[in-house]
């Protein structure tokens, strides 16, 4: 029995397909010494099925270099919308867990030891977060915000952990939506801000967007640990 060899060295990607019964494989490097086997077994050299399935290797090898080539020299495109939206999930994914794993009968937790007077609660640190997105996403979207607001630190009748993360949660999802609308026309364009008069660009309330929750993380992290919780984002 005669195994038929590839005088040629090259590198291909393994494939392996079916025909009927045949399978068809391409080694990852081949040579003289590397064999072919267009089948699950040997193939005579006398055999007519040789003329036969010969020419199906050849069409699978052409076939999948080609399809291996052009997805290798295909390049990411990135526009001004992904880039800040991924930087945007990195954040929620940071932000939104650190929220959760604070247990509900600690969500008015302060300090108490040093100079914490006047600093907000556990809670209210997660919902004033949830306001500047909202606020933010607005005003990149040149639109009223969807939901009530109610000042600084939120709604007065969002009080629960369930209520007071869905807020969160909710408002990182809007955030989306306004990261999403910019683009190459719009992303420089004066527009109004949400705090007061001044104008910007949505370039500058994006950048707010994604920031802004991490000066209230800090904070949050500390209010963790007092209460020996390690912050989902600083485990192991």
């Amino acid at each position: 029995m005669a195994i038929r060899s590839q005088p040629a060295a090259t590198s291909l990607p393994i494939v392996r397909s079916a025909y009927s019964n045949i399978a068809l494989e391409t080694p990852l490097s081949y040579n003289a010494n590397a064999p072919i086997l267009c089948s699950n077994y040997a193939i005579p050299e006398d055999s007519t099925m040789k003329s036969r399935f010969t020419p199906l290797c050849v069409l699978f090898i052409i076939t999948t270099a080609t399809l291996a080539i052009s997805q290798a020299a295909t390049p990411t495109k990135f526009t001004f919308a992904s880039v800040l939206d991924q930087k945007l999930s990195q954040t929620e994914k940071t932000v939104v867990p650190a929220a959760e794993a604070m247990p509900e009968e600690k969500f008015g937790f302060t300090p108490t030891q040093g100079e914490f007077k006047g600093v907000r609660t556990f809670g209210l640190e997660i919902k004033h977060m949830a306001v500047a997105n909202y606020a933010f996403g607005a005003a990149i979207l040149g639109e009223k915000s969807p939901v009530e607001l109610g000042g600084p630190n939120g709604p007065d009748n969002i009080k629960s952990k369930a209520e007071i993360t869905k807020f969160l949660t909710d408002s990182f999802a809007y955030a989306h939506k306004a990261v999403n609308s910019i683009n190459e026309a719009n992303i420089l364009e004066p527009v109004k801000g949400p705090f007061g008069p001044n104008m910007t660009t949505r370039l500058s309330m994006a950048i707010s967007i994604i920031s802004h929750p991490y000066d209230h993380y800090g904070q949050m992290v500390e209010y963790l640990r007092m209460n020996g919780i390690v912050p989902p984002a600083s485990r192991q």
